[in-house]
C-alpha cells in the first residue's frame, strides 16, 4: 500500500453571500474530488486545537499527525529549520515578511508577492545597513524571511500581530506591544529608510509593482522543539513536497524526505501536475508522500474569490485527477489545513472537510466535496492529528 496526503491549504471558508451564499469549494468545478467523495469517507475534523493560533503550522503540524498542543513551539523556529538556521542559547528567531504600508495602512502583506530574487537582494541589504553579530536576516522564499536575534529573549514577549490580519487597517494600531517590544519596533522603523531608497524599489514602482515600504516581525519562537521521527511513529517512510519553508521545516522536524521539484512555488504559477509527478515518482522508494499546495490560501488572504476557485479548480484537474489514475494500491488523504475565508482574509480556527479514499475504504454518503457535504456524514474527528491514524489503519 503507497499513500499520498494533498493539504489544499486554506481551500474552505465561509458562505460567500454575494455568490448565492456558497463557499469556494461549492463554486468550483471539481470533477474528481467529487468522485472521490462518492467512493470513499468524508468528514469534519479539528486542526487547530481549540485556544491555539489558527496557523497553518498548527494546523499542518495536525494533517501530518503530529499534536500541536505538545510540539508546537513556534512558527519562526519551525522556518528556521527549513533554511538551515540555526537557533542556539540566548537567540531568538522571528518571521520577517516585506510588507507595503501606504498611508498608514497594511496595503499588502507580500508586496505585490515579490519574486524571490528581488526579495533576496533587499534582505541582504537591510542585513548590511541594520544587521550584525547579534542581527541577522536570512532570505527566504518570496515575501518570507527570518531575523536572528542574540541575546534580546525578551522580544519573545512581545506581543505581534501578523500582517495578513490586518488587510487595509491602520498598523499603527497593531505594531509589537509590550515588554521586548522596542527593539522589534525599532528595526522596523529604520528598515524604512533603507527601503525607501532601495534599487528594488525603484524598478518595481517603474513597473506599477507593489514596493516594499517595510518589514514586518511575527511569530517570534526559541529554540526549534522536538519531533520523534514519522517513521517511527507511522512505520512508514515519508516525503513531502512543499513552495513554502514551513512545510519544509516540518517535513525535516518528521525526518521525512523534502523534494525539490521543480516549478514548485508558492503561488497560482505553481506546476501542479510536475509536483504531483515528482510525489508519485518519491513513492518508489517511500511509503507516504506529502503533496502541500499554498494557492488557494494566498487568493483567500487577497480576497480574490475568481483566483481562489480557479486555484481549487486546477488542483482538482491537475493533481486529483492525476492521483485517481495510479496504477498501483493507493490510499490518499485530502483536505485543506484550514480555512481561509474571503470575508475575513486570514485564517480561522473552524474545523475542515477531509476525505479518505482508496483501497479498503468505504464511502459514507458525501456527494461533492464541500464543508457542508463533509458535515452532513457526521464524521467529526476532534483531534485531527488522529486523522493519519486513520488514513494508515489496516
Amino acid at each position: 500500500m503507497k499513500y499520498v496526503v494533498l493539504i489544499i491549504d486554506g481551500a474552505a471558508g465561509l458562505p460567500i453571500p454575494e455568490k448565492g451564499n456558497r463557499t469556494c469549494l461549492e463554486l468550483a468545478r471539481t470533477p474528481n474530488l467529487d468522485a472521490m467523495a462518492q467512493q470513499g469517507m468524508a468528514g469534519l475534523a479539528r486542526t487547530v486545537p481549540q485556544g491555539m493560533e489558527a496557523s497553518s503550522a498548527c494546523a499542518c503540524m495536525s494533517v501530518i499527525g503530529y499534536d500541536p498542543a505538545i510540539y508546537y513551539k513556534g512558527r519562526a523556529s519551525i522556518e528556521a529549520r527549513s533554511l538551515g538556521v540555526s537557533i542556539g542559547k540566548g537567540e531568538v528567531v522571528f518571521r520577517c515578511n516585506l510588507v507595503t504600508v501606504i498611508d498608514g495602512k497594511m496595503r499588502d502583506y507580500s508586496a505585490g508577492h515579490i519574486p524571490t530574487p528581488e526579495a533576496a537582494a533587499i534582505i541582504k541589504s537591510l542585513n548590511t545597513e541594520l544587521g550584525g553579530k547579534d542581527i541577522i536576516f536570512y532570505p527566504g522564499v518570496s515575501y518570507r524571511h527570518i531575523l536572528k536575534i542574540k541575546g534580546h529573549q525578551e522580544t519573545l514577549e512581545a506581543v505581534c500581530t501578523p500582517p495578513h490580519d490586518i488587510p487595509g487597517r491602520p498598523v499603527k494600531d497593531f505594531l509589537p506591544k509590550g515588554p521586548g517590544s522596542g527593539l522589534l519596533i525599532d528595526l522596523m522603523t529604520r528598515s524604512e529608510t533603507v527601503l525607501k531608497r532601495h534599487k528594488i524599489n525603484e524598478k518595481r514602482l517603474s513597473r506599477q509593482e507593489m514596493p516594499v515600504t517595510t518589514i514586518w516581525l511575527f511569530w517570534g519562537s526559541g529554540e526549534v522543539p522536538g519531533m520523534p521521527p514519522f517513521a517511527k511513529v507511522y512505520g512508514l517512510k515519508a516525503s513531502l513536497t512543499s513552495g513554502v519553508d514551513l512545510l519544509r521545516g516540518l517535513a525535516k522536524m518528521a525526518g521525512m524526505e523534502v523534494l525539490n521539484i521543480k516549478g514548485v512555488t508558492d503561488g497560482p504559477d505553481n506546476d501542479n501536475a510536475a509536483q504531483t509527478n515528482g510525489a508519485l515518482e518519491a513513492l518508489k522508494k517511500n511509503d507516504l508522500a506529502i503533496i502541500h499546495i499554498e494557492a488557494p490560501d494566498e487568493a483567500g488572504h487577497e480576497g480574490l474569490i475568481d483566483e481562489k476557485i480557479r486555484a481549487i479548480e486546477n488542483i482538482d484537474a491537475q493533481v486529483v485527477g492525476c492521483l485517481r489514475q495510479y496504477s498501483g494500491n493507493l490510499r490518499v488523504l485530502i483536505m485543506p489545513d484550514h480555512p481561509t475565508p474571503i470575508a475575513v482574509r486570514t485564517h480561522t480556527p473552524d474545523p475542515v472537510p477531509f476525505l479518505i479514499w482508496g483501497k479498503g475504504v468505504k464511502p459514507n454518503g458525501a456527494a461533492r466535496f464541500t464543508e457542508a457535504e463533509a458535515k452532513s456524514t457526521g464524521v467529526f474527528i476532534q483531534q485531527g492529528y488522529k486523522i493519519m491514524g486513520k488514513l494508515v489503519e489496516e
